[in-house]
């Protein structure tokens, strides 16, 4: 079975886990997957400076949504739009994963996975995002990629997830989401 076809068969198989708040701004994220000479990448943005949060942070192509926004799928691939050029059309989406949490800005996350066609032009905002970061999927399984560390923010203890990859540092909710969904296709092996 190709990935594309497992990925989302194991994503209809379970029940995504919500998180619903009205102290928390709700934003989605798109994890855009393609192969190229058949190995699998995600493509992330690495933020400009510029912005008012996550500065120079890597990330995934998304932001919060707006009233103009249907659902949080509509505001993945609006921002997706708005950041990369990521034509909607080009995006075979084949499921979401779990909520996750900004721990200090304050942000649920829905992250939905996509795959896109290879080749494909991307035209980036250059006011956000200041490059795309091509991470192969296998460099996500390397253990040699991958860290957590505990930290304390306003006095209570919480593990922080990092990857590494080419001189790049991918932490906070977009390593929590990698990692959650690496488990997710990996148990499935």
């Amino acid at each position: 079975m190709e990935l594309k076809d497992r990925i989302r068969q194991i994503l209809a198989s379970r029940e995504k886990r919500y998180v619903n708040s009205d102290r928390l701004v709700k934003s989605a994220v798109l994890l855009p997957i393609y192969e190229r000479d058949q190995e699998y990448h995600v493509v992330l943005t690495k933020r400009t400076h510029e912005l008012p949060s996550h500065k120079g942070q890597t990330c995934f192509p998304g932001g919060a949504m707006n009233k103009d926004d249907l659902s949080l799928l509509d505001t993945a691939l609006r921002e997706s739009y708005e950041e990369i050029g990521l034509n909607p059309h080009d995006v075979d989406v084949v499921g979401e994963l779990d909520d996750t949490v900004t721990l200090v800005t304050n942000y649920i996350i829905s992250p939905f996975v996509g795959f896109i066609p290879y080749p494909l032009e991307f035209t980036l905002n250059e006011a956000e995002v200041e490059c795309l970061i091509d991470v192969p999927l296998n460099i996500l399984t390397d253990e040699e990629s991958f860290r957590e560390e505990t930290q304390v923010l306003h006095g209570i203890s919480y593990v922080t997830q990092f990857y590494e990859y080419d001189g790049d540092i991918i932490w906070g909710a977009t390593a929590r989401i990698l990692k959650g969904f690496m488990d997710l296709i990996l148990k499935e092996d």
